[in-house]
């Protein structure tokens, strides 16, 4: 659809921000696309065949990256959105909420906080673990970019500002709420050091259940709806499985 047409003499940076306003959604598709195609081309040639062929074998990356486009499509369902809802509020409000709870919850979703992520690699890299320090750096990085420009195109109201019976726990997160970061995050981590470290099936499962705490944590405290943990719960695997195929062509570390 195209944009209104701008009233004459406005300033132009009154202009500008209209016209971003009016077709940010697109602008930062095409971005992302833009972005993804000169990722490609920049890539070496060895690279890009060997991740090309790493892709057409991991179909169960693939099909988890199609699971996530399936939820964030669910995003205009409006019988999901009450249904998301009323999980929300189950999780929310129901139950014992003494403070020593919420302070146990604040906590633990600090897991999921990028300072974290990056303090991690500050100890991996003073632990001679290099190679994994800068992954975990450039992986956490470019997630954040691709969290934050899926937020701005699904552009979801936190839940707190849509259900005025919600609780929050700690500050109210600015942004949007679709995927969680944190939880994004955490599951970024986890799948990255399972693969890395060739971690067994007990150790992979805990790991996997203190992400699952974190992506919890996101909704006890208010900030994000259930849609919005397991999208993030995808989309981390997912980050983790890819930055983990690239991980041969990484020279020099």
């Amino acid at each position: 659809m195209a944009s209104a047409p701008q009233p004459a003499g406005l300033p132009p940076a009154v202009q500008v921000t209209r016209f971003w306003t009016a077709n940010r959604r697109w602008m930062l598709l095409a971005s992302l696309v833009v972005s993804l195609v000169l990722f490609f081309i920049l890539l070496p040639a060895e690279a890009r065949l060997g991740l090309w062929a790493a892709l057409q074998a991991q179909r169960v990356l693939v099909g988890l990256l199609s699971l996530f486009a399936l939820v964030a499509l669910s995003l205009v369902w409006s019988a999901g959105q009450r249904l998301d809802a009323r999980i929300f509020l189950l999780i929310n409000l129901r139950g014992h909420r003494s403070p020593r709870m919420d302070r146990v919850m604040w906590l633990a979703t600090q897991a999921g906080n990028m300072l974290v992520a990056l303090s991690v690699a500050g100890l991996l890299a003073l632990l001679n673990y290099r190679r994994l320090a800068v992954e975990v750096v450039l992986g956490t990085l470019t997630l954040w970019l691709a969290v934050e420009t899926t937020k701005a195109l699904t552009d979801r109201t936190r839940p707190f500002l849509a259900l005025e019976q919600s609780r929050v726990v700690g500050w109210r997160e600015r942004g949007r709420s679709f995927p969680s970061g944190h939880t994004t995050q955490t599951f970024f981590l986890v799948t990255l050091f399972v693969h890395q470290f060739q971690l067994g099936l007990g150790a992979a499962i805990a790991l996997y259940a203190l992400a699952g705490l974190v992506g919890f944590t996101r909704v006890y405290m208010g900030a994000h709806y259930p849609r919005d943990v397991i999208a993030g719960a995808i989309l981390g695997t997912v980050w983790g499985g890819l930055v983990t195929m690239v991980d041969p062509y990484w020279f020099g570390f």
